[in-house]
């Protein structure tokens, strides 16, 4: 099908970037919308807070295992056939979600759902650098793609505690369903097929990730409960580091690997991803912890929670368009710096807060920072990564800063639930969990400073 002759290179163009970000900012919208669910959830599944860990980590863990496979795909098989193949898959899953009896059947329909998110994600990015050659429009366009994002996660902050407080907790998964449908339908009709190049898939590389990750995350979980001498325990973090050690043998033996170690030559790209990590856990460890914090410690309603988040996606929405202006006018080194500086402030100033904080004098000013640093923090990590990709790599390298941002979020949700529950693995220190972001922050911000991470960009 593709572009058809009346429609202009521009509009084809604009309705494209419209399609590709809205899908990737649904994604974003129903993660915000399931975090202020949670509480919800787990009163009507009757799950123990482990079960409610991996209905958010058996998402991220699917999301970040494939993602890389998901990249892979796109350069090889083309960038819309995937990206069509993401929207089905994610939208089926939604709706098992969204009719799941039990906690099993949910968890099983979330991974499933990070599947199709992990195939959509990094198609959707890998068309949008398509679009735009030169390096201003591509810095515009990652712009645009970082306050689509934002919106996406302003609405879900707006829309999930709402909904779930006025329709269920489904909803939820029914909204998206309709969404990524239109979107499809857009980017069918003004992206070209690309043709599929040459090349295979490597399995292995995939399987061992996923194992590795998902091994190492259930044992982070696992262990406040039953202990991190348990068998279970000890058992899932050897295998997550064996499964890791094997997927970088499975790489260096493959012809075409998941990831070619040799882009972790290039500084941009190793510094971007470690910092895309530790952003990960960053924003999962907080909307998960925070929602439960203002409505457990707080007294807050589900409803009036969400309102309340509105600075912090209203800030991130805001700092995605901004980032390419402030970036050219002090240079990405330093606006990413400063951008992960605010971030600090504002977690720090959020560990401050306990029992009767006023929402103004308390929660605003944190909010508002944390929002500027996360909106621009994340489009600064993937102009970053991206900077020096050539044709056949933009699925690669957008597959892989997006599976480090995941796999940053599951791995670090799961520690934050570990240090924040201490041995009980029921109550929670939220002051812990967020001085925990803090300090995961601190590591990025001296990560960015790196200057050979810069030179290239």
């Amino acid at each position: 099908m593709g572009i058809t002759q009346p429609l202009s290179r521009n509009v084809a163009r604009g309705l494209a970037m419209a399609g590709l970000a809205t899908a990737a900012g649904v994604v974003i919208l129903d993660a915000s919308m399931v975090n202020l669910a949670t509480r919800a959830i787990r009163a009507a599944l009757n799950l123990s807070t482990t079960e409610l860990s991996w209905v958010v980590d058996g998402y991220l863990i699917a999301f970040a295992g494939l993602l890389l496979l998901g990249g892979r795909l796109a350069d090889v098989l083309g960038g819309r056939r995937v990206f069509m193949a993401g929207v089905v898959v994610y939208a089926v899953a939604s709706v098992a979600c969204a009719l799941a009896v039990s906690g099993l059947t949910l968890i099983a329909a979330r991974i499933v759902q990070g599947a199709g998110a992990a195939i959509l994600t990094p198609a959707a990015l890998s068309l949008m650098l398509g679009l735009y050659s030169g390096a201003e429009e591509r810095r515009r366009a990652l712009g645009v793609w970082g306050g689509v994002a934002g919106a996406g996660s302003l609405l879900g902050v707006a829309l999930g505690g709402v909904v779930t407080q006025a329709m269920g907790w489904p909803v939820i998964f029914w909204l998206p369903v309709p969404v990524v449908i239109v979107t499809a339908a857009m980017v069918w009709y003004a992206v070209p097929s690309s043709p599929a190049r040459p090349g295979r898939f490597d399995l292995p590389g995939a399987a061992t990730i996923t194992l590795g990750a998902s091994a190492l995350a259930l044992g982070l979980i696992s262990a406040p409960e039953v202990g991190w001498g348990s068998p279970r325990t000890v058992v899932s973090l050897v295998v997550g580091v064996v499964a890791l050690g094997a997927f970088v043998v499975a790489e260096l033996r493959s012809g075409q690997p998941l990831v070619p170690l040799g882009v972790f030559r290039q500084a941009p790209v190793v510094v971007a991803n470690a910092v895309m990590l530790l952003l990960g856990a960053v924003s999962v460890g907080l909307f998960y912890f925070l929602p439960q914090f203002q409505q457990q410690v707080l007294g807050m309603s589900p409803i009036t929670t969400g309102l309340s988040q509105l600075p912090i996606a209203v800030m991130i929405t805001l700092g995605g368009f901004a980032a390419p202006w402030v970036a050219k006018a002090a240079g990405l080194r330093t606006a990413m710096a400063g951008a992960l500086v605010a971030l600090l402030a504002g977690l720090v100033w959020l560990a401050g807060n306990g029992v009767g904080s006023e929402y103004a004098t308390g929660l605003l000013g944190p909010f508002l920072l944390i929002g500027a640093g996360l909106g621009l923090g994340f489009v600064y990590a993937i102009t970053l990564a991206v900077s020096s990709a050539t044709v056949g790599e933009t699925g690669l390298l957008s597959g892989l800063i997006n599976a480090t941002r995941q796999l940053g979020g599951a791995l670090g949700l799961a520690a934050l639930v570990a240090v924040s529950t201490g041995g009980s693995g029921h109550d929670v220190a939220y002051t812990s969990a967020f001085l925990g972001t803090a300090a995961l922050t601190l590591i990025a911000v001296v990560l960015s400073l790196v200057p050979a991470a810069h030179r290239r960009s």
